[in-house]
C-alpha cells in the first residue's frame, strides 16, 4: 500500500483533535465524543513529527477515520481569531494606511532574495533535527554559535549516527557541496507568488493562486496544508472550503513561507502586502495560519524601506489581530529577545511556552522568527549570520524560519555578506525557473515594486 504523507485519514484524525485542543474546541462535547470513539477503536494520536504513521491502518479503522474527520472541523473555534479579511482589519486598531508604495533601493530587493536563499540553504541539512542535535553538530564542527554553513568535515561518527542529516538536503546544502541554490519549497513558493503577480496583477484572486498551483506546482512538491488544499482543489472544492476540508494543518507554517514576495512588491505598504498575502493564504489556511502570512508580508514590505528592525516588527504586528495566539506569542518573544543577551535562554522560554506545538506550526515559528530578528538587531549589531543562525538554532522549521529571517535581514541591511552568496543559480521544478538567477528574480521583483506588468 502506498503511504502518502499528510493525507491518510487515520493520521488526520489525531492532527484534527490536536488542532481542536489548540483552538479551544477540544473540550466541547462533540469533539470529546469523536476522541472517545477514535481511541476506543484503536485510533492513534497525531504522529509527533512525521507526516504519516509507521503502519497503514486496518480498513475498518480507516473507514471510521473518514466518518469522524468532518465533525470537529465543522465546529467553529470560540477564540477571537477571524479568518475573513474585513474582520481581521476591524480587529486591528493599528491597521496601517494603504496605497502608497516607496521605490526601494535595488540593492535591498536583491538583498531580500539572497537573504531568503541563504537562510533557507543554511537550515536545509538540519531540517527535522531537534534543537539538541543541531547544537551537537554545530559544536562538534566548530560552528557554535552558528555563523556559517554546516559541514560533515570533522563531524564525529557517533554524532552523525545519532543526528543524521536531512537525507534530501545534505547532498546539496553542506559547505563542501554547495553549488548554487538547491530547490526547496520555501523558494518555490516565492517563485509562484512572483508568477501570480506577473500573470494576474496586483488585484489577483485566490482562484488565480489556485490555478497557478495547478498549472505550475507538482503535487509532490506540496506538504501539510498545501497538500490538503491541493487534494481539495482536485476534488472540486471551492475556496474557502479548500482550507478546511480534512486539513488539520491549516494553522501550520505553509502560508507564512509563501508571503515574502507580496511584501517585496509593496515596499513601505504593509497593509497592501498583508491583504495580498491573505488572498494567497486563504486557499489553504485559516486564523493563525493566515496571520503568519500577513505578518511576514507586512514585515517584508517594511524591511525594504525601514531604518531599523523595530519598524519592521511593528509593521508585522499591525496587521495581526492583537488578541490572537500569534500576536501574543510574538510580543512575548520580542520582549525576551530584546532583554536577554543569551539567545539560548530566549529559546528556552519559547519552548516553555510553545513546546507542545508541532515543529512546523505557525505560532511557535513566528515567535522564533521575531526573536531571531530582534536579537540579531539588538545584540548582534544586525549581523546577518547571527540572525539566520539564531533562527536555525531554534530547532523548529529550520529552513523556513531562517529563510524569512534572512529575507528581512538582507533587505534591511541592503545586502548579504559575500560569504553567504553562492553561485547565482537556483534549482526548481517549476516550469521556466530551473537555473534562474537570483539577480534576475530581483530585477523582476523591482519591476513589480514600480507597478509594471510583465
Amino acid at each position: 500500500m502506498i503511504r502518502l504523507t499528510w493525507v491518510q485519514p487515520e493520521d488526520l484524525v489525531g492532527h484534527e483533535l490536536r488542532q481542536a485542543d489548540e483552538d479551544g474546541r477540544g473540550t466541547l462535547p462533540e469533539v470529546a465524543a469523536v476522541r472517545e470513539r477514535w481511541h476506543a477503536a484503536g485510533g492513534h494520536d497525531a504522529p509527533p513529527r512525521a507526516g504519516a504513521s509507521a503502519e497503514p491502518a486496518p480498513e475498518a479503522l480507516r473507514a471510521l477515520a473518514g466518518e469522524l474527520l468532518d465533525t470537529p472541523a465543522a465546529i467553529p473555534s470560540p477564540l477571537p481569531e477571524p479568518s475573513e479579511l474585513g474582520e481581521i482589519v476591524a480587529s486591528c486598531p493599528d491597521w496601517p494606511a494603504s496605497g502608497t508604495r516607496t521605490r526601494p533601493e535595488p540593492g535591498r530587493v536583491l538583498g531580500a532574495w539572497w537573504g531568503r536563499a541563504a537562510g533557507c540553504l543554511l537550515g536545509k541539512p538540519v531540517e527535522k533535527i531537534p534543537r539538541e542535535g543541531i547544537r551537537a553538530i554545530a559544536e562538534a564542527t566548530g560552528n557554535w554559535p552558528i555563523r556559517g554553513w554546516f559541514t560533515a568535515k570533522g563531524l564525529p561518527p557517533e554524532i552523525a549516527e545519532r543526528w543524521p542529516w536531512n537525507r534530501r538536503s545534505a547532498a546539496t546544502s553542506l559547505a563542501e557541496n554547495i553549488d548554487g541554490v538547491p530547490e526547496d519549497d520555501d523558494l518555490n513558493y516565492a517563485l509562484l507568488a512572483l508568477t501570480v503577480l506577473e500573470r494576474h496583477g496586483r488585484d489577483f484572486t485566490t482562484e488565480d493562486v489556485a490555478k497557478t498551483w495547478l498549472d505550475a506546482l507538482p503535487a509532490g512538491r506540496v506538504f501539510t496544508a498545501e497538500r490538503a488544499a491541493y487534494r481539495n482543489l482536485l476534488a472540486g472544492l471551492e475556496v474557502p472550503a479548500t482550507a478546511v476540508h480534512r486539513n488539520p494543518f491549516r494553522e501550520w507554517i505553509g502560508a507564512l513561507i509563501r508571503a515574502d514576495v507580496y511584501g517585496w512588491a509593496n515596499p513601505g505598504d504593509p497593509a497592501t502586502a498583508a491583504a495580498q498575502a491573505w488572498r494567497d493564504a486563504r486557499l489553504s489556511h485559516t486564523a493563525n495560519g493566515i496571520y503568519g502570512a500577513m505578518f511576514a508580508a507586512a514585515m517584508c514590505a517594511q524591511a525594504l524601506v525601514a531604518a531599523g528592525m523595530d519598524e519592521v516588527i511593528e509593521a508585522g504586528l499591525s496587521v495581526v489581530p492583537p488578541g490572537s495566539r500569534l500576536a501574543g506569542a510574538v510580543r512575548q518573544a520580542v520582549a525576551d529577545a530584546a532583554a536577554e543577551p543569551d539567545f539560548e535562554r530566549v529559546v528556552d522560554r519559547l519552548y516553555a511556552r510553545h513546546g507542545d506545538l508541532h515543529w512546523v506550526h505557525t505560532v511557535n515559528n513566528a515567535a522564533l522568527l521575531a526573536a531571531a530578528l530582534v536579537h540579531g538587531a539588538v545584540h548582534g549589531a544586525g549581523d546577518f549570520g547571527a540572525t539566520v543562525g539564531a533562527a536555525v538554532a531554534g530547532g523548529w522549521d529550520t529552513d523556513s524560519a531562517a529563510a524569512t529571517a534572512g529575507s528581512i535581514a538582507g533587505a534591511l541591511a541592503g545586502g548579504v555578506p559575500e560569504r553567504w552568496i553562492t553561485r547565482d543559480r537556483l534549482a526548481s521544478s517549476l516550469p521556466g525557473f530551473d537555473g534562474v538567477s537570483i539577480e534576475s528574480l530581483a530585477a523582476r521583483t523591482l519591476a513589480l515594486c514600480e507597478g509594471e506588468r510583465r
